[in-house]
Protein backbone atom coordinates (compact mmCIF):
# COMPACT_ATOMS: atom_id res chain seq x y z
CA UNK A 1 0.00 0.00 0.00
CA UNK A 2 1.42 3.64 -0.99
CA UNK A 3 0.32 6.61 0.84
CA UNK A 4 -2.05 7.63 -1.82
CA UNK A 5 -4.58 4.81 -0.76
CA UNK A 6 -7.85 4.23 -1.80
CA UNK A 7 -7.18 8.00 -3.92
CA UNK A 8 -7.89 9.21 -6.92
CA UNK A 9 -4.28 9.28 -7.14
CA UNK A 10 -3.53 5.91 -6.30
CA UNK A 11 -6.16 4.60 -8.55
CA UNK A 12 -4.14 6.80 -11.18
CA UNK A 13 -1.03 5.25 -10.22
CA UNK A 14 -2.39 1.58 -10.44
CA UNK A 15 -3.95 2.04 -14.17
CA UNK A 16 -2.44 4.80 -16.29
CA UNK A 17 0.62 4.86 -18.25
CA UNK A 18 1.59 9.04 -18.24
CA UNK A 19 3.33 10.70 -21.23
CA UNK A 20 6.97 12.27 -20.26
CA UNK A 21 6.36 11.19 -17.34
CA UNK A 22 8.87 8.86 -14.97
CA UNK A 23 6.77 6.42 -14.50
CA UNK A 24 9.02 4.90 -11.16
CA UNK A 25 9.41 8.11 -9.69
CA UNK A 26 5.48 8.61 -10.56
CA UNK A 27 4.35 6.20 -7.48
CA UNK A 28 6.01 8.09 -5.20
CA UNK A 29 5.01 11.42 -6.44
CA UNK A 30 1.52 10.91 -7.54
CA UNK A 31 -0.42 12.99 -10.12
CA UNK A 32 -1.58 16.50 -9.58
CA UNK A 33 -5.18 15.99 -10.42
CA UNK A 34 -6.92 19.11 -11.98
CA UNK A 35 -10.44 19.30 -11.15
CA UNK A 36 -11.62 22.41 -13.25
CA UNK A 37 -10.53 25.44 -15.37
CA UNK A 38 -11.73 28.90 -15.33
CA UNK A 39 -10.07 31.26 -17.49
CA UNK A 40 -6.32 31.31 -17.09
CA UNK A 41 -6.66 29.58 -14.06
CA UNK A 42 -7.26 25.08 -13.08
CA UNK A 43 -7.99 24.20 -9.97
CA UNK A 44 -6.56 20.58 -8.44
CA UNK A 45 -9.06 17.94 -6.33
CA UNK A 46 -8.75 20.14 -3.22
CA UNK A 47 -9.38 23.66 -4.85
CA UNK A 48 -6.16 25.00 -5.28
CA UNK A 49 -5.90 27.54 -8.15
CA UNK A 50 -2.82 27.34 -10.55
CA UNK A 51 -2.23 29.71 -13.21
CA UNK A 52 -2.24 27.42 -16.05
CA UNK A 53 1.32 29.18 -17.82
CA UNK A 54 1.33 27.18 -20.49
CA UNK A 55 -2.09 26.79 -21.48
CA UNK A 56 -2.11 22.94 -20.77
CA UNK A 57 0.07 22.29 -23.67
CA UNK A 58 0.68 25.22 -25.48
CA UNK A 59 -3.08 25.20 -26.22
CA UNK A 60 -5.64 26.47 -24.71
CA UNK A 61 -5.97 29.66 -26.41
CA UNK A 62 -9.59 31.25 -24.72
CA UNK A 63 -8.43 29.51 -21.72
CA UNK A 64 -11.09 27.20 -19.92
CA UNK A 65 -14.68 27.29 -19.48
CA UNK A 66 -15.62 29.26 -22.36
CA UNK A 67 -19.54 29.20 -22.90
CA UNK A 68 -19.20 29.46 -26.82
CA UNK A 69 -17.21 26.83 -27.58
CA UNK A 70 -19.33 24.26 -25.29
CA UNK A 71 -22.75 25.62 -26.84
CA UNK A 72 -21.13 25.40 -30.02
CA UNK A 73 -20.02 21.55 -29.58
CA UNK A 74 -23.31 21.17 -27.12
CA UNK A 75 -25.40 21.85 -30.96
CA UNK A 76 -23.50 20.10 -33.46
CA UNK A 77 -23.44 17.01 -31.02
CA UNK A 78 -27.58 17.42 -31.31
CA UNK A 79 -27.80 18.09 -34.68
CA UNK A 80 -24.68 15.66 -35.80
CA UNK A 81 -22.30 13.82 -33.34
CA UNK A 82 -20.68 12.02 -35.69
CA UNK A 83 -19.97 11.54 -39.51
CA UNK A 84 -16.85 10.85 -41.81
CA UNK A 85 -15.06 12.25 -44.79
CA UNK A 86 -14.61 8.56 -46.58
CA UNK A 87 -15.87 8.15 -49.90
CA UNK A 88 -17.86 11.08 -51.13
CA UNK A 89 -19.39 11.93 -47.53
CA UNK A 90 -19.31 15.40 -45.73
CA UNK A 91 -20.47 17.25 -43.19
CA UNK A 92 -21.28 21.08 -42.95
CA UNK A 93 -18.29 21.94 -40.18
CA UNK A 94 -15.98 20.35 -42.33
CA UNK A 95 -16.56 22.09 -45.14
CA UNK A 96 -16.91 25.28 -42.89
CA UNK A 97 -13.69 25.50 -41.20
CA UNK A 98 -11.77 23.83 -44.19
CA UNK A 99 -13.24 27.37 -46.36
CA UNK A 100 -11.88 29.07 -42.96
CA UNK A 101 -8.17 28.20 -42.92
CA UNK A 102 -7.85 28.64 -46.61
CA UNK A 103 -9.05 31.86 -46.29
CA UNK A 104 -6.80 32.63 -43.38
CA UNK A 105 -3.44 30.81 -44.35
CA UNK A 106 -0.73 32.94 -44.43
CA UNK A 107 -0.15 32.29 -48.06
CA UNK A 108 -2.42 30.78 -50.74
CA UNK A 109 -3.71 27.29 -50.01
CA UNK A 110 -5.71 24.99 -52.41
CA UNK A 111 -7.14 21.84 -49.75
CA UNK A 112 -7.16 20.89 -46.53
CA UNK A 113 -6.57 17.26 -44.83
CA UNK A 114 -8.24 16.98 -41.09
CA UNK A 115 -6.82 14.43 -39.28
CA UNK A 116 -6.61 14.83 -34.67
CA UNK A 117 -3.30 16.05 -33.62
CA UNK A 118 -0.30 17.38 -34.16
CA UNK A 119 1.94 14.15 -34.69
CA UNK A 120 -0.89 12.83 -37.21
CA UNK A 121 -0.92 15.85 -39.31
CA UNK A 122 2.93 15.46 -39.92
CA UNK A 123 2.63 11.96 -39.87
CA UNK A 124 0.78 12.83 -42.86
CA UNK A 125 2.96 15.32 -44.18
CA UNK A 126 5.01 12.32 -44.18
CA UNK A 127 3.31 10.36 -46.55
CA UNK A 128 2.21 12.71 -48.76
CA UNK A 129 5.48 14.22 -49.59
CA UNK A 130 6.15 10.45 -50.72
CA UNK A 131 3.09 9.81 -52.43
CA UNK A 132 3.04 13.49 -54.31
CA UNK A 133 6.78 12.61 -55.59
CA UNK A 134 5.39 8.78 -56.51
CA UNK A 135 3.00 10.86 -58.73
CA UNK A 136 6.02 12.78 -59.88
CA UNK A 137 7.57 10.18 -61.42
CA UNK A 138 10.58 11.17 -58.85
CA UNK A 139 11.26 7.37 -56.53
CA UNK A 140 14.08 8.91 -55.09
CA UNK A 141 13.29 12.59 -54.17
CA UNK A 142 11.91 10.71 -50.58
CA UNK A 143 14.13 12.49 -47.93
CA UNK A 144 12.79 15.46 -45.25
CA UNK A 145 15.18 16.69 -43.43
CA UNK A 146 14.08 18.27 -39.54
CA UNK A 147 16.03 19.90 -37.18
CA UNK A 148 18.30 19.38 -34.07
CA UNK A 149 15.45 20.16 -31.43
CA UNK A 150 12.64 20.32 -33.43
CA UNK A 151 9.93 18.78 -32.01
CA UNK A 152 6.87 17.07 -34.75
CA UNK A 153 5.10 14.65 -32.63
CA UNK A 154 5.58 11.13 -31.39
CA UNK A 155 3.62 9.07 -33.58
CA UNK A 156 6.58 6.61 -35.81
CA UNK A 157 7.37 9.01 -38.75
CA UNK A 158 6.49 12.56 -36.44
CA UNK A 159 8.61 11.25 -34.12
CA UNK A 160 11.55 10.56 -36.53
CA UNK A 161 11.37 14.14 -37.03
CA UNK A 162 11.59 15.22 -34.10
CA UNK A 163 15.30 16.05 -32.90
CA UNK A 164 14.91 15.01 -29.41
CA UNK A 165 17.23 12.26 -28.03
CA UNK A 166 14.38 11.16 -25.70
CA UNK A 167 11.91 10.53 -28.34
CA UNK A 168 14.50 8.23 -30.31
CA UNK A 169 15.79 6.31 -27.24
CA UNK A 170 14.69 2.22 -27.22
CA UNK A 171 11.84 3.12 -29.79
CA UNK A 172 14.41 2.20 -32.79
CA UNK A 173 14.19 5.71 -34.00
CA UNK A 174 14.27 7.50 -36.45
CA UNK A 175 13.30 6.04 -39.49
CA UNK A 176 14.83 5.40 -42.58
CA UNK A 177 15.18 9.02 -44.91
CA UNK A 178 14.79 11.34 -42.08
CA UNK A 179 17.58 13.80 -41.65
CA UNK A 180 18.47 16.64 -39.19
CA UNK A 181 19.94 19.93 -39.49
CA UNK A 182 21.30 21.96 -37.19
CA UNK A 183 19.84 23.40 -34.51
CA UNK A 184 19.27 27.84 -35.31
CA UNK A 185 20.02 28.70 -31.54
CA UNK A 186 22.40 31.66 -31.81
CA UNK A 187 22.75 31.57 -27.66
CA UNK A 188 23.99 27.96 -27.75
CA UNK A 189 25.49 27.21 -31.35
CA UNK A 190 26.73 30.66 -32.25
CA UNK A 191 31.18 30.84 -32.76
CA UNK A 192 32.27 33.41 -31.52
CA UNK A 193 31.64 36.96 -32.41
CA UNK A 194 29.06 35.42 -34.91
CA UNK A 195 26.04 37.75 -35.46
CA UNK A 196 22.76 36.14 -35.59
CA UNK A 197 22.88 37.01 -39.31
CA UNK A 198 25.72 35.33 -40.10
CA UNK A 199 25.15 32.56 -38.01
CA UNK A 200 22.14 32.37 -39.73
CA UNK A 201 24.66 32.47 -42.97
CA UNK A 202 26.15 29.57 -41.51
CA UNK A 203 23.19 27.77 -41.08
CA UNK A 204 21.75 27.66 -44.78
CA UNK A 205 24.83 27.04 -45.93
CA UNK A 206 25.61 23.79 -43.67
CA UNK A 207 21.99 22.80 -45.26
CA UNK A 208 23.16 23.26 -49.00
CA UNK A 209 26.12 21.03 -48.05
CA UNK A 210 23.70 18.51 -46.57
CA UNK A 211 21.45 18.74 -49.48
CA UNK A 212 24.21 18.20 -51.55
CA UNK A 213 26.26 15.46 -50.17
CA UNK A 214 22.78 13.54 -49.87
CA UNK A 215 21.95 14.12 -53.57
CA UNK A 216 19.41 16.87 -54.08
CA UNK A 217 17.51 14.21 -56.05
CA UNK A 218 16.52 12.14 -53.11
CA UNK A 219 15.92 15.16 -50.65
CA UNK A 220 12.20 16.00 -50.67
CA UNK A 221 11.05 18.45 -48.13
CA UNK A 222 12.11 20.60 -44.89
CA UNK A 223 10.04 21.08 -42.06
CA UNK A 224 10.30 23.60 -38.99
CA UNK A 225 8.18 24.90 -36.38
CA UNK A 226 8.55 28.76 -36.66
CA UNK A 227 9.61 28.83 -32.89
CA UNK A 228 10.85 25.31 -31.91
CA UNK A 229 8.79 25.20 -29.09
CA UNK A 230 9.49 21.80 -27.29
CA UNK A 231 13.08 21.73 -27.96
CA UNK A 232 13.18 25.09 -25.83
CA UNK A 233 11.11 27.53 -27.01
CA UNK A 234 14.20 28.39 -29.61
CA UNK A 235 13.58 31.72 -31.86
CA UNK A 236 15.21 31.53 -35.42
CA UNK A 237 17.92 34.17 -35.81
CA UNK A 238 17.85 37.25 -37.78
CA UNK A 239 17.16 36.08 -41.32
CA UNK A 240 17.25 32.82 -40.88
CA UNK A 241 14.14 31.61 -42.79
CA UNK A 242 14.76 33.78 -45.58
CA UNK A 243 18.35 32.05 -46.23
CA UNK A 244 16.96 28.57 -45.84
CA UNK A 245 14.29 28.91 -48.02
CA UNK A 246 16.50 30.39 -50.78
CA UNK A 247 18.78 27.19 -50.65
CA UNK A 248 15.21 24.97 -50.66
CA UNK A 249 14.04 26.73 -53.57
CA UNK A 250 17.39 26.00 -55.30
CA UNK A 251 16.97 22.31 -55.39
CA UNK A 252 13.03 22.01 -54.95
CA UNK A 253 12.80 20.88 -51.95
CA UNK A 254 9.31 21.54 -50.23
CA UNK A 255 8.99 23.88 -46.99
CA UNK A 256 6.72 22.61 -44.42
CA UNK A 257 5.91 24.53 -41.50
CA UNK A 258 4.64 23.18 -38.46
CA UNK A 259 2.01 25.73 -36.92
CA UNK A 260 0.97 23.10 -34.24
CA UNK A 261 2.04 26.18 -31.45
CA UNK A 262 2.50 29.16 -33.58
CA UNK A 263 -0.78 28.88 -34.95
CA UNK A 264 -3.61 31.22 -34.40
CA UNK A 265 -2.26 34.21 -32.60
CA UNK A 266 0.58 33.00 -30.37
CA UNK A 267 3.54 35.17 -32.11
CA UNK A 268 1.41 37.99 -32.27
CA UNK A 269 0.18 37.44 -35.58
CA UNK A 270 -2.59 34.57 -36.83
CA UNK A 271 0.40 31.87 -38.29
CA UNK A 272 4.41 31.96 -36.99
CA UNK A 273 5.23 32.28 -41.07
CA UNK A 274 3.90 35.66 -40.80
CA UNK A 275 5.91 36.73 -37.51
CA UNK A 276 8.98 34.97 -39.38
CA UNK A 277 8.42 35.43 -43.17
CA UNK A 278 8.15 31.82 -43.98
CA UNK A 279 6.59 31.12 -47.60
CA UNK A 280 5.11 27.41 -47.21
CA UNK A 281 4.15 24.76 -49.24
CA UNK A 282 2.27 23.10 -47.06
CA UNK A 283 1.16 23.86 -43.28
CA UNK A 284 0.14 21.14 -40.11
CA UNK A 285 -1.82 23.43 -37.49
CA UNK A 286 -4.10 21.81 -34.28
CA UNK A 287 -3.83 22.54 -30.61
CA UNK A 288 -5.23 26.12 -30.60
CA UNK A 289 -7.82 25.44 -34.00
CA UNK A 290 -10.21 24.73 -31.29
CA UNK A 291 -8.51 26.13 -28.26
CA UNK A 292 -8.32 22.14 -27.28
CA UNK A 293 -11.31 22.29 -26.43
CA UNK A 294 -11.49 18.79 -28.49
CA UNK A 295 -9.01 16.83 -31.14
CA UNK A 296 -8.05 18.25 -34.10
CA UNK A 297 -5.88 18.57 -36.66
CA UNK A 298 -5.10 19.74 -40.71
CA UNK A 299 -2.88 20.01 -43.29
CA UNK A 300 -3.50 22.98 -45.53
CA UNK A 301 -2.12 22.11 -49.27
CA UNK A 302 -0.88 24.25 -51.90
CA UNK A 303 -2.03 23.64 -54.88
CA UNK A 304 1.79 22.82 -55.77
CA UNK A 305 1.21 19.81 -53.75
CA UNK A 306 -2.68 19.17 -53.83
CA UNK A 307 -2.74 18.81 -57.75
CA UNK A 308 -0.64 15.77 -57.96
CA UNK A 309 -2.05 14.15 -54.96
CA UNK A 310 -5.47 14.34 -56.54
CA UNK A 311 -4.55 13.08 -60.08
CA UNK A 312 -3.10 10.20 -58.60
CA UNK A 313 -6.34 9.48 -56.60
CA UNK A 314 -7.72 9.27 -59.74
CA UNK A 315 -5.06 7.13 -61.64
CA UNK A 316 -4.45 4.71 -58.33
CA UNK A 317 -8.53 5.02 -57.92
CA UNK A 318 -8.53 5.48 -54.43
CA UNK A 319 -6.19 8.49 -52.02
CA UNK A 320 -5.78 5.76 -49.87
CA UNK A 321 -5.21 7.94 -46.41
CA UNK A 322 -7.26 8.83 -43.52
CA UNK A 323 -8.79 8.41 -39.81
CA UNK A 324 -11.97 7.89 -38.57
CA UNK A 325 -12.44 11.11 -37.23
CA UNK A 326 -11.29 13.22 -40.01
CA UNK A 327 -13.20 16.53 -39.91
CA UNK A 328 -15.08 15.40 -36.90
CA UNK A 329 -18.34 17.56 -37.03
CA UNK A 330 -18.17 18.44 -33.36
CA UNK A 331 -14.26 19.43 -33.44
CA UNK A 332 -14.47 21.16 -36.52
CA UNK A 333 -17.68 23.28 -34.94
CA UNK A 334 -15.52 24.04 -32.13
CA UNK A 335 -12.99 24.53 -34.55
CA UNK A 336 -15.36 27.24 -36.74
CA UNK A 337 -16.65 28.82 -33.64
CA UNK A 338 -13.00 29.28 -32.24
CA UNK A 339 -12.24 31.30 -35.57
CA UNK A 340 -15.28 32.95 -35.70
CA UNK A 341 -14.40 34.43 -31.65
CA UNK A 342 -10.84 35.48 -32.60
CA UNK A 343 -12.90 37.84 -35.00
CA UNK A 344 -15.37 38.75 -33.11
CA UNK A 345 -13.54 39.68 -29.77
CA UNK A 346 -10.02 41.05 -32.06
CA UNK A 347 -7.81 38.27 -29.76
CA UNK A 348 -5.06 39.09 -31.69
CA UNK A 349 -5.77 42.64 -30.79
CA UNK A 350 -5.60 41.72 -27.46
CA UNK A 351 -2.23 39.78 -27.43
CA UNK A 352 -0.72 42.87 -29.66
CA UNK A 353 -2.07 44.69 -26.91
CA UNK A 354 -0.55 42.66 -23.63
CA UNK A 355 2.41 40.88 -25.29
CA UNK A 356 4.35 44.06 -24.50
CA UNK A 357 3.58 43.62 -21.09
CA UNK A 358 4.53 39.97 -21.36
CA UNK A 359 8.28 40.17 -23.28
CA UNK A 360 8.91 42.88 -20.58
CA UNK A 361 8.74 40.89 -17.51
CA UNK A 362 9.98 37.81 -19.15
CA UNK A 363 13.52 40.17 -19.61
CA UNK A 364 13.30 41.36 -16.47
CA UNK A 365 13.64 37.75 -14.85
CA UNK A 366 16.19 37.09 -17.35
CA UNK A 367 18.52 39.15 -15.28
CA UNK A 368 17.99 36.62 -12.75
CA UNK A 369 21.33 34.56 -11.33
CA UNK A 370 19.64 31.31 -13.03
CA UNK A 371 18.61 32.05 -15.91
CA UNK A 372 20.78 32.65 -19.07
CA UNK A 373 18.95 33.66 -21.74
CA UNK A 374 15.27 34.56 -21.95
CA UNK A 375 13.50 34.79 -25.14
CA UNK A 376 10.18 34.71 -26.71
CA UNK A 377 7.91 37.19 -28.74
CA UNK A 378 4.12 37.41 -28.34
CA UNK A 379 3.04 35.29 -25.49
CA UNK A 380 5.40 32.56 -25.79
CA UNK A 381 8.85 32.71 -24.37
CA UNK A 382 11.23 30.60 -22.83
CA UNK A 383 13.71 30.71 -19.72
CA UNK A 384 17.29 28.76 -20.04
CA UNK A 385 18.63 27.97 -16.70
CA UNK A 386 22.85 28.20 -16.47
CA UNK A 387 25.17 26.80 -13.69
CA UNK A 388 26.55 29.88 -14.67
CA UNK A 389 25.52 32.87 -16.49
CA UNK A 390 28.54 34.58 -17.56
CA UNK A 391 29.97 31.58 -19.14
CA UNK A 392 26.28 29.72 -20.07
CA UNK A 393 27.47 26.63 -18.61
CA UNK A 394 24.81 24.46 -18.24
CA UNK A 395 23.55 22.32 -15.18
CA UNK A 396 25.51 18.98 -14.91
CA UNK A 397 22.99 16.94 -15.16
CA UNK A 398 20.54 18.33 -16.85
CA UNK A 399 17.31 18.42 -15.84
CA UNK A 400 16.85 18.07 -12.02
CA UNK A 401 17.23 21.96 -11.21
CA UNK A 402 14.29 22.72 -13.97
CA UNK A 403 12.47 20.23 -12.64
CA UNK A 404 12.90 21.36 -9.26
CA UNK A 405 12.00 25.12 -10.08
CA UNK A 406 9.31 23.29 -12.02
CA UNK A 407 7.75 21.99 -8.38
CA UNK A 408 8.83 24.92 -6.74
CA UNK A 409 6.18 26.77 -9.27
CA UNK A 410 3.50 24.99 -8.97
CA UNK A 411 4.16 24.84 -5.01
CA UNK A 412 3.89 28.60 -5.55
CA UNK A 413 0.62 28.19 -8.08
CA UNK A 414 1.78 28.49 -11.47
CA UNK A 415 1.75 25.59 -13.62
CA UNK A 416 5.27 25.46 -16.20
CA UNK A 417 7.24 23.29 -17.90
CA UNK A 418 10.21 22.46 -17.89
CA UNK A 419 12.07 20.65 -20.98
CA UNK A 420 15.33 19.82 -19.58
CA UNK A 421 16.11 23.24 -17.46
CA UNK A 422 14.47 25.74 -20.13
CA UNK A 423 10.99 26.72 -18.71
CA UNK A 424 8.25 27.27 -20.91
CA UNK A 425 5.95 30.02 -20.50
CA UNK A 426 2.78 30.38 -23.18
CA UNK A 427 -0.09 30.99 -21.29
CA UNK A 428 -4.13 31.67 -22.91
CA UNK A 429 -4.32 34.30 -25.32
CA UNK A 430 -6.88 35.93 -23.20
CA UNK A 431 -4.09 36.84 -20.09
CA UNK A 432 -4.71 40.02 -18.70
CA UNK A 433 -1.81 41.87 -18.07
CA UNK A 434 -2.59 42.04 -13.82
CA UNK A 435 -2.26 38.23 -14.41
CA UNK A 436 0.68 38.45 -16.45
CA UNK A 437 2.03 40.35 -13.34
CA UNK A 438 1.05 37.93 -11.26
CA UNK A 439 2.53 35.05 -13.17
CA UNK A 440 5.52 36.38 -12.90
CA UNK A 441 6.17 37.43 -9.57
CA UNK A 442 5.56 33.62 -9.05
CA UNK A 443 7.96 32.23 -11.13
CA UNK A 444 10.34 34.73 -9.88
CA UNK A 445 9.37 33.29 -6.05
CA UNK A 446 10.17 29.89 -7.56
CA UNK A 447 13.63 31.04 -8.98
CA UNK A 448 14.85 32.75 -5.68
CA UNK A 449 13.73 29.03 -4.04
CA UNK A 450 15.77 27.34 -6.50
CA UNK A 451 18.66 29.21 -6.56
CA UNK A 452 18.39 28.90 -2.63
CA UNK A 453 18.56 25.03 -3.54
CA UNK A 454 21.53 25.47 -5.90
CA UNK A 455 23.61 27.48 -3.29
CA UNK A 456 23.06 25.22 -0.45
CA UNK A 457 23.54 21.95 -2.58
CA UNK A 458 26.69 23.27 -4.44
CA UNK A 459 24.84 22.61 -7.93
CA UNK A 460 26.45 25.40 -9.55
CA UNK A 461 29.80 24.06 -8.89
CA UNK A 462 32.19 23.13 -11.90
CA UNK A 463 32.08 19.48 -12.57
Amino acid sequence: MTAFSNSAAERDIQSLIHPYTNMVRHKDVGPLIIARGEGVRVYDDRGKPYIEALAGLWCVSFGWGEKELIKAATKQMEALGFYHGFTHKSAGPMIDLAEKLKAIAPVPMSKVFFANSGSEANDTQVKLVWYINNALGRPKKKKIISRIKGYHGVTVAAASLTGLPNNHRDFDLPIAGILHADCPHHYRFAEAGESEEQFATRMADNLEKLIIKEGPETVAAFIAEPIMGAGGVILPPKTYFPKIQAVLRKYDVLMIADEVITGFGRTGNMFGCQTFDIQPDSISVAKAVTSAYLPLSAVLLSDKMAAPLIQNSGKIGVFGHGFTYSGHPVAAAVGVRTLELMEERDLLGHVRKVAPRFQKRLAQIGQHPLVGEARGVGLIGGLELVADKKTKRAFAPAGPVGSHLSERAQANGVIVRNMIDVIGLCPPLIISEAEIDEMFDRVTKALDETLDHVSKNGLAQAA
